[in-house]
């Protein structure tokens, strides 16, 4: 082979290695491009469902000098108050009588001498219960026990009516499987106005799940919240 064929020969092997590379290096190009194309979307779904356990303290106090005589008054105010309940269907299991509890108001004031009634005492009774209803019902009943000379405290801060929803994990799964399904929609609407085609997933999170009065009037109907967040891939 004379010199002439083989700067020949080296030309076309240099030539098809450059086009090699060349077409090599705009696939490489592609690719990225197309990984860089993508979507995120949220999904959300929310629930309003009925709490599914109350818990409801009935608070009572009395003022006075004469502390044995107040014991034995709230043992009176704590036998109607169990009385008025057992009536209305609550049974014993969901019904915590609590220790009264005595303040001396004497050793707490800053003049002792305008203290008029030395001792209060607080008692109180809770019920727990899973029967939501028979729970409210009772509650807008409680003026019934004024009538009985009991009076029991309304909207102290420091007991609270609570409700709660207990069976959030039953309902988890459909409610992370709604919002992914609202994700993909939003996603494949992105696709379509952008023309492309929705590929894979490329990431995904769930964020937490809420729960929360649906409003301050209606504190046994909660509103559950989840957002899953997810990237989608763009394709040609």
């Amino acid at each position: 082979m004379n010199k002439k064929v083989e700067i020949i020969f080296a030309s076309l092997i240099l030539g098809l290695g450059l086009l090699s590379i060349g077409l090599c290096l705009r696939s490489a190009a592609g690719t990225i491009a197309d990984r860089d194309r993508t979507a995120s979307v949220r999904g959300l779904c929310e629930r309003e469902v009925l709490a599914d356990k109350v818990t409801w303290p009935l608070v009572t106090q009395d003022l006075g000098n004469d502390l044995p005589g107040m014991y034995a008054k709230s043992e009176q105010v704590t036998k109607a108050i169990l009385e008025f309940l057992h009536a209305g269907g609550i049974g014993d299991g969901e019904i915590s009588v609590n220790p009264p509890d005595v303040e001396d108001r004497l050793t707490q004031s800053y003049d002792p001498s305008r203290v008029s009634q030395r001792y209060k005492l607080t008692c109180v009774i809770v019920v727990t219960s899973s029967d939501v209803e028979k729970v409210r019902e009772l509650i807008k009943r409680q003026s019934e026990l004024i009538s009985r000379g009991i009076a029991v405290l309304a909207g102290d801060y420091n007991y609270p009516t609570t409700y709660e929803f207990t069976g959030l994990n039953e309902i988890k799964p459909a409610m992370i499987a709604e919002a992914t399904h609202n994700a993909r929609e939003a996603a494949a609407k992105f696709a379509q106005d952008s023309g492309s085609k929705l590929g894979r997933i490329i990431t995904a999170s769930q964020g937490q799940f809420s729960i929360s009065d649906r409003d301050r009037y209606s504190p046994h109907i909660k509103n559950i919240r989840v957002v899953t967040n997810l990237t989608y891939g763009l394709e040609d």
